[in-house]
């Protein structure tokens, strides 16, 4: 069987059909020569049938760090288990599309499968670990990740593009290499066969294997991850794609809370607002009373009535297509990955950003097409037909041109919308030709900028990678810093810092920024750069999304142990403070849970030890617990594990857990303290 994949080729410039020739015996199934080096053809990657000597897969040395665990993972440690290595780069949507094949194939085998990212960046803003928690966040990722920044584990594996998967057996041998999209029932069979002949062998670690999720360490906040945002000057309204809260925010342009569409579960449900939903929706286009919404995840578009407060489906049938050219009836052709949408007239462009072209549907014959772009991933200009992109992730006009925000080649594109149309690049590189240069034409770089909005006869550019927003003048090809310092951060004022900005809208000469990776909306003054974080009142995370903290692990765990203290007898109290962080504090919406447990003597300890045990929300520091001791010796443990968030509700919200431990010597005197204080300090 051949299976053909695109995928992003590393150290190249364009794409490569992927070619995996697949045999029925079960090990070794492709061809991995001792050096890891397969042969390469004029038809792409071919990897074929290997008999004889096995290979031994190299161990994963090199790494800058681990996350999702609390120690680094090794081949050796985790013989006996199936293992499937997947290299990545978290900008690029080819990885993106796997994520859920790897998420069905750890579920199927939760025991005998382990599933570790290899995330090996393209991007220089890739390479930081704490970027990458971010995305693993924004992604639900639960499997180990290592941080090959310095792709040493990219070159002891011979890999040469995004993604690539290994398979690698229970004693250490590699059984097979895929790259590009797809693959999953070729994944599952030889997993399922390979765990079936080391059952047999006696050979199979099937005890579960313990993680540490990036997930336990974090709490919920009104925003999560908002992709998109859409200012609508003349209603007064504000829509946000509240992205990884599954639904649409409408609130007026000073942050007054209007609605919300969608009951934040995943998934492709129309109906009312209360009871539709999507799945990690970014663009949005407004036409009247009709908003449309690029559903990414859910590979549709959907038009939200805002008068009948329902939402329906209006094209894509909700499965990816790996077609580049198809067209009809809009909701019987499947899409790709729709990342923004532009109305012009009664035509809905939309950035597909999957098969890295722009589309088109007409909102009259209901028909949708390929607009430009042959689906090759590359910068070329010229006929729409001929011409090629690299996820498309934004979309601006003046109702004239057609302006593409081109996100993996660092470029931003014009396409005039009038007799014989055609693509021209305006800025910016190529794939991999990026960086941070205020220049003109060819000589700018950018570094995967994924929003654009128009002020006057401008572009203002979200240059996503650099933390920055650009000016782009088109007349002159120019660009030049408008906002941002460069680097991740959250600061207002004249001088703002943003985090992965991802979406830009502008009205009454205010720019609305989606600052993604600060879960937050800010608004800078055009005229004055003034930056401030939009507040919006009232806007709660989905009841189900929010963090319970009553774990059973506690997440960053912290363990303080005291000197003995002597007590008074009768009654007495328990005191909890914390020193949090300036600018922080405990989450109101948000559960905080302490455990007091208070044991005397070995009889009690088995009998009736003084234990409280509380969930609640609205707790504020100090919190005091009253007990009640009899003279004697005893020990006090507890545990208080809690939400803390900046003031405004943004940025980051962290889960923390103090445990404290106290011998106590409980006494018949008057004259000492009642209280046991116990004091924690966050940094």
């Amino acid at each position: 069987m051949i299976l053909n994949h695109r995928g992003h080729r590393g150290n190249q410039k364009h794409h490569m059909n992927f070619v995996l020739f697949i045999c029925l015996s079960l090990c070794p199934l492709w061809l991995i020569s001792s050096a890891l080096r397969p042969s390469v053809s004029s038809k792409g990657l071919e990897m074929a049938v290997q008999e004889g000597a096995k290979t031994r897969a190299p161990e994963l040395t090199g790494g800058r760090g681990w996350l999702n665990t609390d120690k680094p993972l090794s081949l050796a440690a985790l013989k006996g288990k199936v293992v499937l290595l997947d290299f990545w780069t978290y900008g690029c949507i080819n990885c993106m599309h796997i994520i859920p094949d790897l998420k069905k194939l750890e579920k199927k085998y939760p025991n005998e499968l382990v599933v570790i990212g290899v995330h090996s960046a393209k991007f220089e803003n890739e390479k930081d670990t704490e970027n990458i928690r971010r995305i693993i966040l924004r992604y639900e990722i639960e499997h180990p990740i290592v941080n090959d920044a310095d792709f040493k584990i990219w070159k002891a594996y011979a890999v040469n593009a995004w993604p690539t998967r290994y398979l690698i057996d229970p004693a250490g041998y590699v059984l097979g290499r895929l790259s590009g999209e797809g693959g999953y029932e070729t994944l599952d069979k030889v997993i399922g066969d390979t765990i079936a002949e080391f059952r047999k062998r006696g050979e199979l670690n099937e005890a579960p294997l313990k993680l540490v999720l990036e997930k336990a360490k974090v709490g919920d906040l009104p925003l999560a991850f908002p992709g998109k945002v859409l200012a609508d000057e003349k209603t007064d309204r504000l829509f946000i794609a509240d992205s990884d809260h599954n639904r649409i925010v409408i609130a007026k342009l000073d942050g007054t809370l209007v609605d919300v569409i969608g009951t934040g579960a995943q998934g492709m449900v129309s109906g009312s607002f209360e009871t539709a939903s999507f799945f990690r929706p970014q663009g949005m286009a407004l036409n009247g009373d009709q908003l449309y919404v690029a559903d990414t995840e859910n590979h549709l578009i959907r038009q939200i009535d805002l008068k009948a407060r329902t939402v329906q489906t209006m094209a894509g049938t909700g499965l990816q297509s790996h077609e580049y050219g198809q067209s009809g009836p809009a909701q019987k052709i499947a899409l790709n990955s729709p990342w923004d949408l532009q109305v012009v007239g009664r035509t809905l462009y939309i950035a597909m950003a999957g098969p890295h072209q722009i589309w088109k549907l007409d909102l009259d014959k209901q028909e949708i097409s390929t607009f430009a772009g042959s689906g090759r991933e590359a910068r070329l200009d010229g006929a729409l037909a001929e011409s090629a992109f690299a996820q498309p992730s934004a979309l601006a006009t003046d109702g004239q041109t057609l302006y593409v925000s081109d996100a993996e080649a660092n470029i931003i594109r014009a396409i005039n919308l009038g007799a014989n149309p055609k693509v021209r690049t305006l800025v910016g590189g190529d794939l991999f030709d990026f960086g941070d240069v205020d220049a003109s034409g060819n000589d700018v770089r950018l570094q995967h900028p994924l929003g654009l909005a128009r002020w006057n006869d401008k572009l203002l550019v979200a240059d996503t990678y650099n933390h920055r927003i650009k000016l782009l003048d088109p007349s002159s090809r120019s660009v030049k810093t408008f906002a941002g310092l460069g680097k991740p951060g959250q600061t207002d004022g004249a001088k703002p810092s943003f985090y992965e900005p991802g979406g830009l809208a502008v009205a009454n000469d205010k720019l609305y920024v989606a600052d993604t990776n600060n879960h937050a909306i800010r608004i800078v003054d055009l005229k004055t750069k003034e930056t401030r974080t939009l507040q919006i009142k009232g806007l709660q995370p989905p009841a189900f999304n929010q963090t319970a903290a009553n774990n059973e692990v506690a997440p960053n765990a912290e363990e303080v142990k005291l000197p003995s203290q002597r007590l008074r007898a009768g009654d007495a109290a328990v005191v909890i403070n914390v020193d949090l962080p300036t600018g922080y504090h405990l989450n109101p919406a948000a559960p905080q849970r302490y455990v007091v447990s208070i044991q005397q003597g070995t009889e009690e300890l088995k009998t009736s030890p003084t234990n409280v045990n509380k969930t609640g929300k609205g707790l504020t520091l100090p919190i005091r617990v009253p007990i009640g001791l009899g003279a004697g010796a005893a020990t006090a443990r507890v545990s208080f594990t809690f939400v803390y968030c900046r003031e405004d509700n943004t940025g980051t919200c962290r889960i923390k857990t103090l445990q404290w431990q106290a011998p106590l010597e409980v006494v018949n005197d008057a004259n000492i303290t009642n209280e046991i204080n116990l004091h924690g300090k966050v940094d």
